[in-house]
């Protein structure tokens, strides 16, 4: 292998693994997004129905969309990282937004009832 190709497959090698990095961002923020949506319609049903645990829902619910909001701004620092080290830190950073995200949909969905 001549370095010319050597360097264009290692190039392609980093390329591709940015882009990984940025697809695992969009997939957890996406993820964080619907989890957050769906702590929010549990809130609202909890509020409908006059629970007394609805103010507990609506926190989760918040806590939710501020977990969803750290996982978009996570996953633009991915697509906008200038190093492998930061793309990873940054897909991290928003797979931990979006598993707290669902967690506090949980929350939500178990205050509800």
């Amino acid at each position: 292998m001549t370095i010319n190709k050597a360097l264009l497959a290692l190039a392609l090698g980093f390329a591709l693994a940015a882009c990984s990095n940025q697809k695992q961002a969009e997939d957890s923020a996406a993820d964080a997004a619907d989890a957050a949506a769906a702590a929010q319609t549990a809130a609202d049903e909890a509020t409908a129905a006059g629970d007394a645990t609805a103010d507990v829902a609506q926190d989760a619910a918040d806590t939710a969309a501020d977990a969803a909001a750290a996982a978009s701004d996570s996953a633009a620092d991915a697509a906008a990282a200038t190093t492998d080290e930061a793309a990873d830190a940054a897909a991290d950073s928003a797979d931990a937004a979006a598993d707290a995200a669902d967690q506090s949909k949980d929350a939500a969905e178990e205050a509800q009832q």
